[in-house]
């Protein structure tokens, strides 16, 4: 079954950091551009950082520059997202996905809260 599996969220104080992890399976992670979205309430869905393949080539929306850092592992089938200096722009739900030959795959979403 093709998958993304998502891990990491959760509640970080201003300034603090969270790593997400999307787990890949079902197919070859190495072949496709993996990207990751966010979505905060009333706002619409982001694109925040994108992928390409064997040879990454890596882009991020202007808000997060020079905080968030996309990294893939091929070997492990799994994208991270580290994200550092994480203020009160950044709750929102998280989604990993990844555009096959087949469509569009998704992860769950996972929550990333900022509150002191």
């Amino acid at each position: 079954q093709v998958q993304l599996v998502e891990s990491g969220g959760g509640l970080v104080q201003p300034g603090g950091s969270l790593r997400l992890s999307c787990a890949a399976s079902g197919f070859t992670f190495s072949w496709y551009t993996v990207s990751w979205y966010r979505q905060a309430p009333g706002k619409e869905r982001e694109l925040v950082a994108s992928s390409t393949g064997t040879s990454p080539s890596i882009t991020y929306t202007d808000s997060v520059k020079g905080r968030f850092t996309l990294s893939r592992d091929n070997a492990k089938s799994t994208v991270y997202l580290q994200m550092n200096s994480l203020n009160s722009d950044d709750p929102a739900v998280y989604y990993c996905n990844a555009v096959l030959w087949t469509g569009t795959v998704w992860s769950q979403g996972t929550q990333v809260t900022v509150s002191s």
